[in-house]
């Protein structure tokens, strides 16, 4: 699931079909750690990525809408092969590196929820003041994204007028009759 998917994300020309089948990718990543009894690390997946990332993503393809003319580019062959050469490099170093592994099964048993108590310890006391930055530079990050979704238009203004500068149009709002339907128009 997590290739065909990802190989969908790369070969899909809907860019919107390939937003999905990457929460899709990242779904399948977490099943993955489930697999490998990491559950703090896949619940964290599936917040983070497929209900942060990949939501993020789907507003920002909606919210840009931006629809251009395509124009082929002279000699794209040279940056296709160029691609497919990086791309196989990268197989084959995987590759080798996964083969050239030694891949020890421990016979440990995990230690699944002490893990998880050992990154939230961590969390509120020796990372405390990064995470609350993060916090709040996600809230800095949605209130810009509200803002930004709300506006219109930047009004023209000239340089020195700065009262201005911090009132923002807001969009006409549709007046609601408190009339059950349409045949009291009138």
């Amino acid at each position: 699931m997590t290739l065909g998917g990802a190989l969908g994300v790369v070969l899909l020309d809907n860019i919107v079909y390939s937003a999905f089948l990457l929460g899709g990718v990242f779904t399948s990543m977490s099943g993955l750690y489930i697999l490998l009894n990491a559950g703090f690390v896949a619940a964290a997946q599936v917040l983070v990525y497929v209900g942060a990332v990949s939501v993020l993503i789907l507003f920002g393809i909606m919210l840009v809408n931006k629809e251009q003319q395509f124009t082929p580019m002279k000699q794209a062959w040279v940056g296709k092969v160029a691609t497919a050469g990086v791309c196989v490099g990268l197989f084959a170093l995987l590759t080798t590196s996964t083969l050239n592994t030694p891949w020890a099964i421990s016979t440990e048993v995990p230690k699944g929820e002490m893990a998880t108590v050992a990154i939230g310890i961590h969390f509120f006391t020796d990372y405390l003041l990064p995470f609350e930055l993060a916090s709040v530079l996600l809230l800095i990050a949605l209130i810009g994204a509200i803002v930004l979704a709300r506006r219109e238009l930047i009004p023209d203004m000239a340089p020195g007028d700065a009262s201005e500068a911090l009132q923002l149009p807001e969009r006409p709002r549709e007046l609601v009759s408190s009339s059950a339907g349409p045949e009291s128009e009138s």
